[in-house]
């Protein structure tokens, strides 16, 4: 459990400090194009790369939390007994699904653009560095629900 609160709180202060510096380089978007004449090269592609990590590490987040949005209809419905094997079912589903999708084919992507060589046109930072939040987040979101089914 104490493993899992210090991802939480370094997850947390990272979304925070993404949010900030996503705030600030967007209202220096608007302030350089609207009062200086003269619109930065940058911060559109700074401001969209840290939406996805933004989204991808909250999602991850999010899951950890078991605040994501569900649909709870059938689950109401259902004894306790076999709402209990209903989680363990989704959880399981849910690790397949970011395995396959978030880690293999995440690393797939860093792989890719690694290869290539491929670098962002404004920021020439390396696409592979920016695509790598996905199997991260993939790998946050395994832990969870692993440890969720374990502690259940």
């Amino acid at each position: 459990m104490e493993i899992r609160n210090k991802i939480d709180k370094v997850l947390a202060k990272l979304l925070i400090l993404i949010m900030s510096i996503m705030v600030i380089n967007v209202l220096w978007q608007v302030f350089s194009r609207y009062f200086l004449g003269a619109p930065s090269s940058f911060t559109d592609e700074l401001a969209r790369y840290l939406m996805i990590w933004l989204g991808i590490l909250g999602a991850a987040y999010v899951s950890g939390r078991n605040k994501h949005v569900a649909i709870d209809v059938l689950p109401s419905r259902l004894s306790a007994k076999t709402q209990k094997k209903l989680r363990l079912i989704v959880r399981i589903l849910i690790i397949l699904f970011c395995l396959l999708a978030l880690v293999i084919g995440g690393f797939r992507l860093v792989y890719v653009t690694y290869v290539l060589d491929q670098f962002s046109p404004a920021l020439q930072v390396p696409l592979a560095l920016v695509y790598m939040v996905i199997p991260i987040s993939g790998l946050l979101i395994i832990y969870y629900k692993i440890f969720d089914i374990l502690n259940q």
